[in-house]
């Protein structure tokens, strides 16, 4: 979900078979260059728009793009390889190139204006994505937030019932940790629930996703049935006592898992959910129960 991972762009998605540049200069049109770079607000679709552009004006087999932590790629790796870095008042832009046969004078001039036109809409694609991830992942856990989870499970329960799969939705809670932040103070409390995000992530599938939607309350959206979530709930509560920071401040936890139905909402999974979360707690607490439908 977070774009500072590596990007590896499929090359049959945006390669463009052309000859044209062995036989003739393609005219440059800029204003339609520009507004095909400033169309999108995602940066590996501007990206993406910049690797078309270049391979239908310039003898370029493939592009990566290197900025900061983050890679972008388009097409296949192999010929000549040009490396050039564009500068701004933030970042560098470090782009290699390779290419078939070597740039001609023009052709070099084509890419300089080209280059030129990419930096700002790529620019403000970066920053764009970094406010929305931003706005969707909490602040001290890395996890999705609450609005983001709503964004996330209604496309996870549509995604389902168009599949004829299932989705699974596990409500969890830190058993005592108002005890544990009145005892110890807010900021191992802060520690705390950062230390059992990290467990979570270490814990899940990579195909299922976290959040913490408030407090000590966590949810994880599993692609699967119950008896897939139960295998999550088990190794997150094997987990606990093996996390030495948890560990030391006694830090336990009860599970809730509901399985979604074709009549479910957001609300409905989630109250069945929650239900067998507080079933757990019923039960003694450091254990899952999963809801049992009618």
């Amino acid at each position: 979900m977070d774009f500072a991972i590596a990007t590896e762009l499929f090359p049959e998605d945006y390669w463009y078979r052309s000859n044209a540049h062995l036989h003739m200069e393609p005219e440059l049109d800029l204003v339609q260059v520009i507004q095909q770079l400033h169309a999108s607000l995602d940066p590996r679709t501007v990206f993406a728009c910049y690797g078309k552009v270049v391979g239908q004006h310039l003898p370029i087999k493939a592009l990566q793009l290197f900025v900061g932590e983050h890679k972008f790629s388009w097409g296949r790796h192999h010929g000549i390889e040009l490396i050039r870095s564009i500068k701004s008042e933030s970042d560098t832009i470090r782009l290699h190139y390779y290419i078939a046969v070597p740039l001609s004078p023009i052709q070099m001039k084509q890419l300089n204006h080209i280059e030129a036109l990419v930096l700002q809409p790529f620019q403000n694609a970066m920053k764009y994505q970094q406010m929305s991830n931003q706005a969707m992942f909490d602040a001290l856990t890395g996890l999705g937030n609450r609005y983001y989870f709503r964004k996330v499970i209604h496309k996870s329960i549509a995604r389902a019932e168009r599949r004829q799969g299932h989705v699974s939705l596990i409500v969890i809670d830190l058993d005592k940790f108002k005890q544990l932040n009145d005892q110890f103070g807010h900021t191992v409390g802060d520690n705390v629930l950062t230390s059992f995000a990290s467990l979570i992530n270490e814990s899940i599938r990579d195909t299922d996703q976290a959040f913490r939607i408030g407090g000590d309350e966590f949810v994880i959206i599993t692609e699967g049935n119950t008896d897939a979530a139960s295998i999550v709930c088990q190794r997150i509560i094997e987990s606990l006592p093996l996390h030495s920071h948890l560990n030391d401040y006694g830090v336990k936890c009860s599970l809730g898992i509901a399985q979604s139905r074709k009549t479910d909402s957001l609300s409905t999974l989630y109250e069945r959910a929650d239900k067998a979360m507080y079933q757990a707690k019923a039960a003694g607490r450091n254990c899952f129960k999963v809801c049992e439908d009618k």
